[in-house]
């Protein structure tokens, strides 16, 4: 029995190499390289449509969480202004917070019970800010703007990645500092530079209030919508205008290490630190519609893979169909000779998935080629204002990879036994005396 099974895998291994060896002298060669690149296509636009989604949402929610931070406590603004009543930063959780590692949390399982987990990573920073709405003026120009006030405990990390020109705020000075950050949309309406001197009027307790800038830096995140409205200065510059001590801010800005911790995280914070006069939100709270307009490219994500693969299939589904019936009394002279179906499913199975082997071997070539030269040339463009980015951003998934190539030829494989079972109702006597 052994034996037998042995030679019958020799046998279809080597009826299967002749006949690749004889492609070139059929139609079918054309049949099969178009089947090729449909593949290689549909193989390449996949992991090219993951990789482009999956950059383009980790840089929108970079921008939004390093603008914001992930997590915000501040106190109850009921007018929902830019304006909220200021609180103290004599907190148990600041500046503490930052040295929360590992939280369990509760969580669901499978079976829809209720199981302990551990998070992923703790609190990494937690810094102060303040706002204050103001007009800003240059010459004959007005801007309306709004200021946000940063002190010696802000994290440079994302803002520097953005800096167009000049240098961060120097804010270890005892005094407050004159110096401003202003967006390239806020430098390019006023034709501020560098260097240049600037007003800013506020209105406090229905009187002006007017304070003297210098800019010291031109910043541009491509987030329009904050690039229009916020400039940065020294915290204790929105302190002093709004009368406040040097303990009062509009609010806290949490930062977690991992983006998956952030409602357990968010939870913890309300239920072990904060205290009840203060109110706590992640940013994916504040903001919703972009979250869910990041998310819904998920769904685009989704439909284009499917499409993806019903077309490879179809076209898979074609070829073999093709190559059974050009080889129809083939099929019937074997059928005579002894072998069986399973064998001669085995011969046209094994062709058909060399085919799918070369497209997916050609497909992924083809995406990390093209997907090495965005990353490294930027060549494909966007428009920063729709899109909140000016290129389109590339990140690979090695686990996205693997798992859609799985995904494939375990479908191909799937798919291909459906049509190979025609090979049944072929019967040696009509297919020999086939024309």
């Amino acid at each position: 029995m052994y034996l037998g099974s042995q030679f019958a895998m020799s046998l279809t291994r080597f009826i299967s190499k002749r006949l690749r060896s004889t492609e070139g002298d059929s139609f079918t060669r054309i049949i099969i390289y178009f089947a090729i690149a449909t593949i290689a296509l549909c193989v390449a636009v996949i992991l090219l449509a993951h990789a482009l989604i999956l950059g383009f949402k980790t840089e929108i929610k970079a921008k939004v969480f390093g603008f914001w931070g992930h997590i915000q406590i501040t106190g109850f603004n009921l007018n929902n202004t830019f304006e909220s009543p200021p609180i103290s930063t004599d907190q148990i959780f600041y500046p503490t917070l930052d040295t929360v590692r590992q939280i369990e949390h509760e969580d669901e399982d499978p079976t829809g019970g209720r199981i302990i987990r551990k998070s992923k990573g703790g609190i990494r920073h937690i810094q102060t800010f303040a706002l204050k709405p103001g007009i800003l003026t240059r010459k004959d120009n007005l801007e309306g703007i709004i200021l946000k006030g940063i002190g010696q405990d802000f994290d440079w990390t994302f803002l520097s990645k953005y800096i167009v020109e000049g240098t961060p705020l120097d804010l270890n000075d005892s005094l407050p500092s004159r110096d401003i950050w202003v967006s390239s949309t806020t430098s390019s309406r006023l034709r501020l530079k560098v260097e240049d001197d600037l007003v800013v009027y506020f209105i406090q307790e229905a009187r002006q209030v007017e304070r003297r800038f210098k800019v010291k830096g031109i910043y541009k995140t491509g987030l329009e919508e904050y690039d229009r409205k916020f400039a940065f200065v020294d915290i204790r510059q929105i302190q002093s205008i709004n009368e406040w001590s040097d303990k009062m801010v509009s609010g806290f800005e949490v930062f977690v290490e991992d983006l998956d911790d952030l409602d357990p995280i968010t939870e913890y914070i309300y239920y072990e630190w904060l205290p009840d006069d203060l109110y706590i939100e992640s940013i994916r709270q504040k903001f919703p519609a972009i979250f869910d307009w990041v998310d819904l490219q998920d769904i685009n994500e989704q439909v284009l893979m499917i499409l993806m693969l019903i077309v490879a299939m179809i076209n898979l589904i074609t070829v073999l169909l093709i190559l059974i019936l050009e080889r129809f009394t083939m099929v019937g002279i074997l059928k005579a000779l002894g072998a069986n179906d399973r064998m001669i499913r085995t011969i046209f199975i094994r062709l058909t998935l060399r085919i799918l082997i070369w497209g997916m071997l050609i497909g992924n070539s083809m995406a990390l080629l093209i997907g090495w030269i965005q990353s490294t040339y930027s060549v494909m463009k966007l428009d920063e204002a729709e899109y909140y980015l000016s290129v389109v951003p590339i990140e690979w998934d090695p686990w996205f990879f693997l798992f859609m190539n799985t995904l494939i030829l375990v479908v191909a494989l799937i798919t291909l036994w459906i049509p190979s079972l025609y090979i049944k109702r072929i019967q040696p006597v009509k297919a020999i005396r086939f024309k």
